[in-house]
């Protein structure tokens, strides 16, 4: 039995950070019902990638990444009886994840506050841009948008040009692993102490508190009043950065003294070990010498495949990678020895690779159950057999646009 087995979670949450956070607990057991808008879905389903470079919602390759484990039905929110649904699912929910604009739930009387009054002990996550309080809430934003306000672009990128965004929709999939902590720990209080909460997710400051670069120039600000900006890597004669070799570039990375002694060990040269230049600190931002290091370093690169050169620096346990491909990561060894990757079929995309699990455990273990539903798959299920609903009320709800 998977850990999260018995937890029912609503999720209405559209785009990227709301549908990751609750990907996330769909596969380790939580059971997903997915809420969509009727015709159209979830806006990812336009997102590419798409099979065959063919667009199509129910073969988005976004889509299908961050539904997995979940049913979908249709609901138009805009109607009474859609959000009396609405009220129906949540009276036997433990969660409810939303990532509307801050006020979309209260205007439409389905917010915490509304909904906790139906399940005292419910548990609620609102994902959004800038939080639901504060001068910025009803702010639009996207990823790049994150990561100006947020201070990591100040920093990213070379000295002379303009500031960079890290990669896209990074730190939405990072506000939704944000939720699913959050969520996981407001559902162990709740399992101890009987009491259900509000959970309020700011993708503004998950930037701001951003672990790559962003933490660290925090804290060196505050130790030191110094504003981190793009500036030139140090010069060093060592290898350190992405260089060329035989079929692509390698990545290396190496630092006096121990470093060098293991690098000049792997370049058969130990007999430099005993230079007297080489004891000089000083000496590695001398150009001669990177001149005499290239000297040896770059045959030696043209000499080796990428895989080749990771694997001989490894064994002289010095930091370096290839530098792979997305095709390449598909057919990496190690990967493929730790079980990653799993294949599924989808009834209109066919049978894809997908990303498994990033840690594993004993009993009850990350579970591709399902591939991403098709838009409204389950509403006969829901509504028939959970709701309650006969099959000529269903076939209502379809003709007045409710479903």
């Amino acid at each position: 039995m998977q850990p999260l087995y018995g937890l029912k979670l609503l999720d209405l949450t559209w785009h990227v950070a709301g549908p990751y956070c609750t990907k996330l607990l769909g596969d380790f057991g939580a059971e997903i019902i997915k809420v969509e808008r009727p015709g159209t879905g979830d806006p990812a389903r336009t997102y590419g990638p798409f099979p065959g470079d063919l667009p199509d919602s129910e073969r988005s390759g976004t889509f299908l990444h961050l539904n997995t484990n979940k049913k979908s039905i249709t609901v138009n929110l805009k109607t009474e009886a859609g959000k009396d649904i609405i009220r129906d699912l949540v009276r036997d929910a433990d969660v409810v994840v939303e990532s509307f604009s801050p006020g979309v739930l209260s205007r439409l009387e389905l917010d915490y506050a509304a909904l906790s009054e139906i399940n005292p002990g419910l548990v609620m996550c609102s994902i959004s841009n800038f939080g639901q309080t504060g001068p910025y809430r009803d702010w639009k934003a996207t990823n790049i948008v994150l990561d100006a306000m947020g201070g990591l672009m100040t920093c990213t990128g070379e000295e002379g040009y303009e500031p960079l965004k890290s990669v896209d929709h990074g730190l939405e999939y990072l506000a939704g692993t944000t939720g699913t902590t959050a969520i996981m720990g407001a559902v162990l209080h709740k399992r101890w102490n009987g009491e259900g909460q509000y959970i309020d997710v700011s993708a503004h400051e998950v930037a701001a508190g951003y672990p790559d670069r962003r933490m660290t120039a925090l804290t060196g600000y505050e130790y030191t009043g110094r504003i981190s900006t793009r500036e030139p890597m140090l010069p060093t004669a060592l290898p350190y950065g992405c260089f060329p070799c035989a079929d692509g570039y390698v990545s290396y990375t190496v630092q006096p003294p121990a470093r060098w002694t293991r690098f000049m060990e792997m370049m058969g040269r130990p007999d430099l070990l005993e230079d007297e230049r080489f004891k000089d600190p000083g000496v590695w931002s001398d150009p001669a010498t990177k001149e005499e290091m290239d000297a040896m370093w770059f045959p030696w690169l043209m000499e080796h495949t990428k895989q080749e050169a990771m694997e001989e620096g490894q064994k002289y346990r010095l930091a370096c990678a290839a530098v792979n491909s997305t095709a390449e990561v598909l057919g990496d060894r190690h990967l493929a020895a730790r079980g990653f990757w799993r294949k599924a079929g989808h009834p209109e995309a066919g049978e894809l690779t997908y990303t498994g699990p990033s840690f594993h455990m004993g009993e009850g273990a990350w579970t591709l159950r399902s591939t991403a539903p098709l838009l409204g798959q389950h509403n006969a299920e829901v509504y028939c057999d959970g709701l309650g609903y006969t099959t000529e009320e269903l076939v209502k709800l379809y003709q007045t646009g409710i479903i």
